[in-house]
C-alpha cells in the first residue's frame, strides 16, 4: 500500500479547508450539531431503541413466558400446550398466527402434536381397581397409571422408564406417547412428576432443557459465542437475521453464523477466508521471506547458502535475484549467459497460474493483516485517551464537552475492522473462481476500479483521524486544540460517510446483480455494531 505522509502539507490542507469558514460560525455549529446527534444514537439517546436484547440466565425464564403467554391468551391453552407449539414453530408466535388464520386450529394442533384434553374414555373402565399396561402386560393399580391428553393410559413404572431414555437421549422437549402411531407430545408436568420420584437430577435437567428450548430451537435468539462462554444470549427484536450485534460481555459478532463480526464480507466469503488463512496465512508469510518459486514446478525453494545460483530438486538451476530459469555454469561475479542487472522494460510476466494466485493472494492476506494489527494497538489507545480527556477537564477551558475524542476514537476502530474486512471481499468478488461467469471482463474492471477508489479514499482518511488521535492535544494552547476537535469532527463525519458508500457499493454493485443469493452483507450503521441493551426481569 502507497505510504501517505501527514506532516506540515497536511496541515496546510486543513489550513486552506478552514480559511474560507471563520465567518461562518453558524454553519460550522450546525455542523457540529449534526456530528452530536449521530452520537447521541450510539450511546442510546436517540428515540430509535436497540434491536436486539442480551437474555442473561435469571432473565431467561421471563423471555420464555414473554411469548408463551402471547399464545397462551391467543388460544386459552395451558402451558405445555403453547410450549408445544412454539418449540413446533421453532418459538416463531406470528407463525403460529399465521398458521392459525391460514390452516385453522385443527391442522395448527395436529402439526404440532398437541392434543386438548377431551373426556377420558377409559375413565368408565376403571372402576376396577387395576388396568393392564399395554407396554409391560402387567397389571397395575389405578393410582399407579397415567393417562395422557390423547387417553392412552400405561403403568408409571414404564410411562418413567420411557421418559428417562428419552431425556438421556437428548429429546426431552418433544416427548411424544408411548403408544403405537401415536404422536401427541405428552404433558410436561406428568413428565416431571414422574421422573422425579425416581431421579430428581434428571428431572432437574428435563426443566433445563425445557427452559433453554427457548435458546436452542429459536431463530431469533442464539448463545453468545465467547470464549469462555459468558452465559448470555442475544435476541434479536426484528426479521433482519443477517446483522452484527454486541453482548453486553463485549464481544461482537455475527448473529448469522456467530463469528466474529466481519461485514462488509459475506458469511460464506468468511468462511472461506478463515480457512485459507488458517491453512496458507504462516506458509505465505514465511515463504514471502524465506523463499522464491522455481520457474519450472513453481515449487517454493530456500536458499541455504551464499551463491545466488540455485538449483531446485526438480533440477532447474533458476537466478536468486530475479527467478530466471539458467544454466549451470557460473563465475565468481556472474552465471553463464545469464543477466538480471539490468532493469528490462516492458519485460511480460511469465509466471504460471499457481504462482501468481500466490502472489494475489499475499497482496491481500498482507493488507488484511495490516489493518488488523492497526486496529488491536488503537484499541489499546482508548485507555490513553481517557487520560487525555482526564487532563483535559482538569484545565480552565472554554467548552467543557470532549465527547468528541470518545466518539472519534468509536468511530475509528469500526472502520479499520471494515477496511480489514474489506480485503476478502475483494479477494473473492473480483477472482475468477468464485464468481465464474459472473460478471465480464469489462464490468470487472469497472466494479473493480470504482471499489478500489472507495477503499483508497476511506483508507486515507482513516490514516488521518488515527494521526489525529494519537496526537498530545490535551497539552494544547486552546486555540490549536480546537483546530484538532475540528479535525477529528469533520474526518468522523467524513469517514462515516465513505464507510456508507463502501457498503453501498459492496451490496448494491457487486453483489446484488450476482446470481448467486447466499452473499449478504450486515447493514452499515454509523453508531456501530449493535449494542444488546438488557431484558427487564
Amino acid at each position: 500500500m502507497e505510504d501517505y505522509s501527514y506532516g506540515s502539507s497536511d496541515d496546510d490542507e486543513w489550513d486552506n479547508q478552514q480559511c474560507d469558514n471563520d465567518d461562518e460560525d453558524d454553519d460550522d455549529d450546525e455542523f457540529l450539531d449534526g456530528f452530536t446527534e449521530i452520537e447521541q444514537e450510539r450511546n442510546g439517546i436517540s428515540g430509535k431503541g436497540p434491536s436486539c436484547k442480551v437474555i442473561r440466565k435469571e432473565t431467561l425464564l421471563a423471555a420464555q413466558k414473554e411469548d408463551l403467554q402471547r399464545v397462551m391468551d391467543l388460544l386459552s391453552l395451558k402451558e405445555h400446550h403453547a410450549r408445544s407449539l412454539l418449540i413446533h414453530y421453532r418459538w416463531e408466535v406470528d407463525k403460529v398466527f399465521a398458521v392459525l388464520v391460514e390452516r385453522g386450529t385443527e391442522m395448527l394442533y395436529a402439526e404440532a402434536g398437541v392434543t386438548l384434553e377431551g373426556k377420558d374414555e377409559h375413565t368408565s373402565t376403571l372402576s376396577t381397581s387395576e388396568v393392564t399396561c399395554q407396554i409391560c402386560f402387567e397389571d397395575a393399580p389405578v393410582e399407579k397409571t397415567t393417562v395422557m391428553d390423547c387417553n392412552h393410559i400405561f403403568c408409571n413404572e414404564c410411562w418413567t422408564t420411557h421418559f428417562i431414555v428419552k431425556i438421556n437421549e437428548g429429546q426431552s422437549k418433544q416427548v411424544t406417547c408411548m403408544a403405537q402411531k401415536c404422536n401427541v407430545i405428552c404433558d410436561e408436568g406428568k413428565i416431571r412428576d414422574l421422573v422425579t420420584a425416581r431421579d430428581p437430577a434428571l428431572a432437574e435437567k428435563f426443566d433445563r432443557f425445557l427452559l433453554e428450548s427457548y435458546i436452542d430451537d429459536n431463530k431469533r435468539v442464539k448463545w453468545c459465542p465467547s470464549v469462555p462462554h459468558c452465559g448470555n444470549a442475544i435476541r434479536i427484536e426484528d426479521d433482519d437475521y443477517c446483522c452484527e450485534v454486541e453482548c453486553a460481555c463485549g464481544v461482537q459478532f455475527c448473529f448469522n453464523c456467530l463469528s466474529e463480526a466481519h461485514s462488509p464480507c459475506s458469511c460464506l466469503m468468511w468462511k472461506l477466508w478463515m480457512k485459507k488463512c488458517k491453512n496458507d496465512g504462516k506458509t505465505v508469510t514465511w515463504i514471502s521471506e524465506n523463499a522464491k518459486h522455481c520457474p519450472n514446478c513453481h515449487n517454493a525453494v530456500e536458499k541455504n547458502g551464499g551463491c545466488n545460483l540455485v538449483r531446485c530438486r526438480c533440477g532447474q538451476p533458476f537466478c536468486w535475484l530475479c527467478g530466471g530459469a539458467t544454466g549451470l555454469e557460473h563465475t565468481w561475479s556472474s552465471i553463464r549467459g545469464h543477466t538480471c542487472g539490468i532493469y528490462k522494460e516492458g519485460e511480460e510476466d511469465k509466471s504460471t497460474t499457481v504462482r501468481n494466485d500466490l502472489l494475489r493472494y499475499t497482496h491481500y492476506y498482507e493488507r488484511y493483516m495490516v489493518h488488523r494489527d492497526s486496529l488491536e494497538a488503537e484499541a489499546n489507545m482508548k485507555q490513553k485517551l481517557k487520560f487525555e480527556v482526564l487532563k483535559l477537564e482538569a484545565r480552565e477551558l472554554q467548552s467543557k464537552d470532549f465527547s468528541w475524542v470518545e466518539n472519534g476514537c468509536n468511530r475509528l476502530l469500526e472502520l479499520r475492522r471494515i477496511l480489514s474486512c474489506s480485503y476478502p471481499v475483494s479477494f473473492y468478488v473480483f477472482d475468477q473462481t468464485l464468481f465464474k461467469d459472473e460478471m465480464t471482463q469489462k464490468d470487472r474492471e469497472i466494479k473493480k476500479n470504482l471499489f478500489e477508489n472507495l477503499q483508497q479514499q476511506l483508507e486515507i482518511n482513516v490514516e488521518r483521524l488515527s494521526m489525529f488521535l494519537e496526537e498530545p492535544f490535551a497539552n494544547y494552547p486552546e486555540d490549536k486544540l480546537l483546530e484538532t476537535r475540528t479535525k477529528i469532527i469533520t474526518l468522523s463525519v467524513l469517514t462515516d460517510n465513505l464507510g456508507k458508500e463502501l457498503y453501498d457499493c459492496i451490496d448494491n454493485d457487486l453483489l446484488l446483480p450476482l446470481q448467486q443469493a447466499n452473499h449478504t452483507i450486515a447493514h452499515y450503521r454509523s453508531e456501530g455494531v449493535a449494542k444488546a441493551s438488557e431484558l427487564p426481569n
